[in-house]
């Protein structure tokens, strides 16, 4: 399984690149707006991290419109996966986009008949958010784990990127449920390798070294005249 940052601060993505561990970006109109900064600028800022795929997404409502938003996008960088919604027009976008062998990410998913439609019209990513269904007393798993029923049923090889996860327990379920991608805020993604048995586990063990350090005594090394 992958793990994205969810993310546009350029920071952030450079700090956690050094682990090794980062797959790929996806962001968003508010993402953008967070960096307070032009967000042509930003987005091509990013791109050039080569941090592997990076979801950018569409803001206009017509598909026309979302190709042509989608040239410009593509024109950054080779790695560029168009993010569209989930509606009547993001899919007719997602069809033609397709077609012309550009990555989409089909976003704002809420139903497994709705990642059905977007791997029908040949998404490359479906994006389901959990822990907004979760927000509204059903369960992201379970949508998780309905999509990739139909998936595996059907043969479609559009990769499921779970999203709003919130918390590991999402990254969690996510695993579960045989996502293909999680994509994750840089607080999430920090909480993955964070426990407080590691922390008094480590604590033990330089305290225990300490004690070994003051005590022991290396024998001198003898060399013959």
């Amino acid at each position: 399984m992958d793990i994205f940052l969810d993310t546009a601060c350029r920071t952030e993505i450079k700090k956690l690149m050094g682990t090794g561990l980062i797959s790929g970006v996806t962001t968003n109109p508010s993402l953008l707006a967070k960096e307070k900064a032009p967000p042509v600028e930003t987005l091509r800022a990013l791109c050039e991290l080569n941090v592997g795929p990076i979801s950018i997404e569409v803001t206009e409502e017509d598909a026309q419109g979302m190709i042509a938003q989608a040239e410009t996008f593509i024109s950054f960088s080779q790695d560029v996966v168009i993010k569209v919604p989930l509606t009547k027009e993001g899919l007719k976008a997602c069809y033609a986009l397709r077609e012309r062998d550009i990555q989409v990410n089909v976003t704002l998913c809420f139903s497994a008949v709705q990642a059905l439609l977007a791997a029908k019209a040949g998404a490359s990513y479906i994006s389901p958010f959990v822990g907004r269904v979760d927000d509204t007393g059903g369960s992201g798993e379970d949508l998780l784990r309905e999509i990739r029923a139909i998936y595996d049923m059907y043969g479609y090889d559009t990769l499921i990127l779970a999203a709003s996860l919130r918390h590991p327990m999402h990254v969690l379920q996510a695993c579960r449920a045989g996502a293909d991608v999680v994509t994750l805020p840089p607080h999430v993604f920090e909480q993955l390798y964070s426990h407080p048995l590691t922390d008094k586990g480590i604590e033990l063990f330089q305290k225990d070294w300490s004690t070994l350090s003051s005590t022991f005594i290396p024998t001198p090394l003898h060399t013959q005249s």
